[in-house]
Formats: C-alpha cells, structure tokens, sequence
C-alpha cells in the first residue's frame, strides 16, 4: 500500500514539474494559434477586398484569399512550434514521408485540384455562362478546386468532379443563347409578308435582344409547307420563356392576318380500274 501512495506521489511529483516546465508554453502556443486564427481570417477577408479591385473572377479571388489564409496561419503555427521547442527540421521531414503516402491514397482528389487549377487559370468558362460538358449542361454557379456546380433548367444542381471537365469538348454557350422555332407556311403565302410579320413579333417581344440580329429565313420546302427558321438570341435565363411566348404570339398573328399554316397532307391517285 505505501509503495502505491508512493508512486503515485512521483506521478503527481513529475506531472506538477511537467506542468511548470511546459504549461506557460503550451499557453503562449495556445495564445499563439488564437491569435494566428484571428489574423488570418483577417489576411483573408483584405485579400478579397483587394482584389476586387481588379478584374479577376471569383474562383481566382477565392483561391487567393484561402492561400493568403494558410499562409498566415502556418507562420504563426511555426511559431507556436518553436515556443515549444519543436525541432522543425526532423518535422518537416516525417510530413514530407506522410505527405507522400497521402498523395498515393488521394490521387482522385489531387486530380481534381489539379484540374480546379486549371480551370480557374485557362478560364475556357466562367460563372453565369451556359456550358454543355460530358452530357449535362447548365449555367455554371460555382468553380471550386475539387467540382463545378451548373444550375439545370429545372433548377435542379448539377455537381461535376473537375477531373471529368478537363480534356473533355465542352460547350461554352456563354450568358446568351438562341432560341429554336420552326414554323410552316402554305406554298401560296406571300413569304415576304410572312416575314415581316415574324420579325414584327420578334421586335414587339421584350426577351428578345436586339443584338445579335435574329435570323428569319426560309429553310426548307417540305412536302406541305415552307418552312421558316426563327432564331433569336435571348438571355439564358430566358430561353424556355421566350420559345413559349414566341410561338403562341406567331399562331394568334397569323390567324389575324389569314396566313395559313398547312396540316401534313399527301394526295393519293389510284392508276387503273378495280379487278
């Protein structure tokens, strides 16, 4: 039993010495990390605000200001490490070793930072453009290191890993794109005036840019009808919209104005009489 109480009174002995010895370090340090956390959200809100100053995109801006935060942060981890007497050298070189195995067992991640970096400096598209890309398409809303996000036209979020975007043909439509409309007109309608009256509706039509000039032209000669192509530029977001109103406002004109639009038809000629 006494031996017991005395080894437990040299634990309490070598605890209380450890704790004079090192506790008003580790203190510093702990004081240390605060302070390096503080000063590097700090760092990394000024960074943002400087270079909003200049015409960078977002994910350039983003990818700065996190590195400005590591940076700042690892310094002042350095310092706290040194205040406890940490050998730096032997240190750095066991992460170095672990770094190593870790890159072997993260080669998808590291692959799509590479690709994120790659992106974001190439720039081959940028937030609030249209983009088609490995058979998904969508407005792009986020460019991180490891994904895109593009907004679908069903609003749903469509996340793609950026090592799938890399080297693949990619679709940039930019912010505006063309809308498709189709319309038929009987072989006896005066195109010209048919003409003038899709391009009437284009024009009265707020969605509707006024650049680029849309194109209205006949297309094709079909068994029944000739067909016209209307196709104007809209914003992105207007596209669905735009095909709607564009097609109930070229039905509605031309009943007004007598233009027929011709119903499939084919004429059938029997030769001979019946047996």
């Amino acid at each position: 039993m006494d031996q017991q109480l005395s080894n437990l009174n040299n634990v309490k002995g070598a605890l209380w010495d450890m704790s004079l010895r090192f506790g008003p370090r580790l203190a510093v340090a702990i004081l240390i990390l605060i302070a390096g956390a503080f000063a590097s959200r700090w760092a990394s809100r000024w960074l943002l605000k400087m270079f909003a100053r200049f015409e960078l995109e977002p994910p350039v801006r983003q990818l700065l200001a996190r590195v400005g935060y590591g940076v700042v942060f690892l310094l002042f981890l350095i310092m706290a490490l040194q205040n406890l007497g940490v050998e730096l050298l032997p240190l750095i070189a066991g992460l170095g070793v672990a770094g190593a195995g870790i890159a072997l067992a993260t080669q998808g991640v590291l692959s799509n930072i590479v690709a994120g970096l790659s992106i974001i400096f190439a720039k081959p598209f940028r937030v609030g453009e249209y983009i088609a890309i490995v058979g998904v398409e969508g407005t792009v809303e986020t460019i991180s290191l490891f994904s895109t996000t593009l907004l679908h036209v069903d609003r749903s979020r469509v996340v793609v890993p950026n090592r799938k975007i890399v080297g693949e043909i990619l679709h940039n439509y930019g912010r505006i794109r063309q809308v498709e409309v189709l319309v038929g007109v009987a072989y006896d309608t005066d195109l010209r005036a048919a003409l003038e009256v899709i391009r009437g509706i284009l024009a009265a039509n707020p969605r509707v840019l006024k650049e680029p000039v849309a194109v209205v032209a006949p297309v094709q000669l079909a068994d029944s009808s000739v067909n016209i192509a209307v196709r104007p530029w809209v914003l992105v977001d207007d596209l669905g919209g735009t095909t709607g109103e564009i097609n109930a406002a070229i039905v509605e004109t031309f009943r007004q104005r007598g233009i027929a639009i011709p119903f499939p038809q084919r004429e059938v000629r029997l030769l001979g009489g019946a047996t």
